[in-house]
């Protein structure tokens, strides 16, 4: 809810970089950093964690947040959103990392790469 975290993913090579993460305010996001992310990169869909407590339950208000937010990015932009658990996505990312300050965007990797392994 404080911060989001960015990567960018090639579906051809099977492979996802950290990009950064950015701020939001009280949970909102500066649509015009996202905005801006989108017009470099170009992405054909969008994808968004969905927080889930260890049983697959949702985790209020966290999920409803990321179900919000990803049916807002659809309605900016236009561009397929994709949710996919992220249970324990930050421990992996932990375990990737030397640096503590990229958590967010590592754990977006992790993400990411979920969802491209699900595809095969």
């Amino acid at each position: 809810m404080k911060r989001l975290g960015v990567a960018v993913g090639n579906t051809l090579l099977q492979s996802a970089n950290p990009l950064t993460a950015l701020k939001t305010r009280d949970g909102i996001p500066t649509w015009g950093e996202i905005a801006a992310l989108i017009e470099e990169w170009q992405p054909t869909c969008l994808i968004v964690g969905r927080p889930l407590h260890m049983n697959g339950e949702m985790i209020d208000p966290v999920s409803y947040a990321a179900r919000k937010f990803s049916n807002r990015l659809h309605e900016r932009f236009k561009i397929p959103v994709i949710q996919v658990d992220e249970r324990l996505s930050s421990i992996e990312a932990k375990s990737r990392l030397q640096r503590e300050d990229k958590l967010d965007s590592m754990a977006a990797v992790v993400i990411i790469e979920t969802w491209m392994h699900e595809q095969e």
